[in-house]
């Protein structure tokens, strides 16, 4: 059985919370007696650059003896390209390491699919496949002498077989976007392809990490993105899918990095974009597995050549959008995005004081528990009227408990309950109403924590060397957990219901069994949050403690004993 993701785990233990807070209601709760319209979608943007004019003759053959490698290295990344076939054999981003023990530079081209399927980034793809092998495979001619580049500099690939010529320039600059011209011409003529990312993308030390490849595209309007899931259902295995709508960028993407292909800076040029899926095959323990592998092509949308660009980088927000056109949508913060965004902005605020983010998220969670602390007070004081009215619903329930739950003398009950809480003043959901005002904000955190690539790899304190991955012994889950079952012993309780009671002492260990291998920055906000929330609840009970219980119960456990003695 395939682990759960840690979004999964989250939201089963949002449902969890959810149905505990709530499943009494259905029968203990008082009940009284008997898509928006779609946005039109985006113009798509007109084709500017008119397809240029046929060259005039095929250029005489011309081909490489022998396969060579260039080095183009900066402070941010060091690219190492191939004569054969004019492509990208490794992508080092310098300022990235990877999960292998001991870490190493990330490197995102996955060498061992790229060596199996013959297939690297940067390498064409074309409508007749005899045509592309033959390019693909072909040692090209270097107009650089030098082994070694720093950028700005530019790189210029030729081939010729005499009828298939075949051109590719590439331009460094110091940051992470790289300017593409590539021309095929078959007989003189203009050849439709695109250049292609393929062989994989991203950190493969990451379990899982082929599967969580995915290919976005911007169309329409919208941001598509398909998984491995996707790719393998979309036509005939392993053979390149054409999407007819005009897209704005397009590339391959993991949870922290991507390949994304953009039109020439400051053009409104439509981009033509192709996806497949092959699978790879490896052995491990004795038995042959296969591994999805994503591949992304893009192109001019008519035959001519193709002029673009290509960020490889990581996904920082800020960089994404100082991009034309801007890639930000590349950070899914979720549904709560609205949310999430103002509290990662907060967050790098407070990394600007405290330059440990373990210890910027403490701070964050402390400052958010405070502003939170209305809704905390107006939730206790609520809960504590509850209790103080814990055993006249009591008596109530006890007076209808011989009756079955669909009798319709429990309407008689409801009706009870209804008139009680209207003549004390009290609201039954008015505990539970503010802290759902405060889900958002912990979906929105939990997102936001789990996709921000400024916490991948970034240390707290002794064992936790990394906020974005799960601790390793387990430490926080089991802190968090026994803070939350203190929080809840401290909680005036607000239900006579038995089972709601004991179902609201094990949420704590369900809690805690769902998180074992959540993020731990997480793990650390939710722990702080437990440790502000049981000072603010004790200074509440001190402030106003909560009333002793008096009523039938009591009298009952007073006559108790007296009864046993005679």
């Amino acid at each position: 059985m395939r682990e759960l993701s840690d979004q999964a785990r989250v939201l089963l233990a949002f449902l969890l919370s959810m149905v505990i807070l709530f499943v009494w209601s259905y029968f203990f709760a008082p009940k009284p007696p008997a898509r928006p319209p779609a946005a039109p979608p985006e113009a798509p943007p007109a084709q500017t650059t008119a397809p240029p004019a046929p060259s005039a003759a095929p250029l005489p053959a011309m081909a490489a003896t022998e396969e060579r490698l260039i080095v183009v290295e900066s402070d941010l990344y060091r690219v190492t390209l191939s004569n054969r076939g004019a492509t990208a054999r490794s992508w080092l981003l310098k300022q990235y390491r990877d999960n292998h023990k001991p870490p190493r530079t990330l490197d995102l081209v996955y060498a061992e699919a790229a060596q199996q399927l013959d297939e690297w980034p940067l390498a064409l793809l074309l409508e007749d496949a005899e045509l592309e092998a033959r390019a693909n495979r072909a040692l090209f001619e270097v107009d650089s002498a030098a082994m070694e580049l720093r950028p700005p500099a530019e790189v210029t690939f030729r081939w010729s077989d005499g009828r298939l010529v075949v051109t590719k320039r590439l331009q460094f600059a110091s940051d992470y976007v790289v300017t593409l011209e590539t021309s095929v011409l078959l007989d003189g003529q203009p050849v439709q392809h695109a250049v292609a990312w393929r062989g994989g993308f991203g950190d493969n030390t990451v379990p899982n990490f082929a599967e969580q490849a995915r290919i976005f595209f911007r169309t329409n309007g919208s941001l598509e993105a398909l998984g491995t899931g996707k790719l393998g259902q979309a036509g005939d295995a392993g053979r390149p899918q054409r999407h007819d709508l005009p897209v704005r960028f397009a590339g391959i993407e993991d949870r922290y990095f991507a390949a994304a292909f953009l039109p020439p800076e400051n053009a409104a040029d439509a981009l033509a974009v192709w996806h497949w899926q092959r699978e790879r095959e490896f052995v491990q323990d004795n038995q042959t597995h296969r591994q999805p592998i994503a591949a992304v092509a893009v192109g001019a949308p008519l035959p001519g050549p193709f002029r673009g660009r290509l960020y490889v980088g990581p996904k920082q927000l800020d960089a994404l959008n100082a991009l034309r056109p801007p890639l930000g949508e590349l950070v899914n913060f979720g549904w709560f995005g609205f949310i999430a965004v103002p509290l990662f902005y907060f967050l790098q605020w407070l990394h600007r004081f405290l330059p440990n983010y373990g210890w910027a998220i403490v701070a964050m969670t402390v400052l958010i528990n405070m502003l939170l602390f209305p809704l905390k007070v107006k939730s206790f004081r609520s809960m504590q009227k509850m209790q103080k009215l814990m055993p006249q619903m009591r008596a109530i329930k006890e007076k209808y408990k011989k009756f079955p739950l669909r009798d319709p003398r429990r309407q008689q009950e409801q009706q009870e309950m209804m008139a009680l809480f209207k003549r004390e003043g009290v609201s039954p959901m008015s505990g539970c109403l503010p802290m759902l005002l405060q889900m958002p904000i912990w979906i929105a955190l939990f997102q936001m924590l789990n996709t921000a690539i400024e916490l991948r790899h970034a240390p707290w304190i002794g064992w936790i060397r990394d906020l974005s991955a799960h601790d390793p012994y387990y430490i926080l889950p089991v802190a968090m957990t026994l803070t939350m079952y203190l929080m809840m012993a401290t909680t005036p309780a607000t239900s006579p219901d038995p089972i709601q009671q004991r179902m609201m002492k094990l949420m704590p260990l369900f809690m805690g069994v769902f998180f074992l291998r959540i993020s731990s920055g997480l793990v650390l906000y939710i722990l702080t949050s437990n440790l502000v929330g049981m000072a603010q609840q004790w200074y509440l009970i001190r402030t106003a403690p909560p009333p002793r219980e008096k009523g039938p119960r009591r009298r009952r456990e007073r006559e108790k004993p007296a009864a046993q003695s005679s």
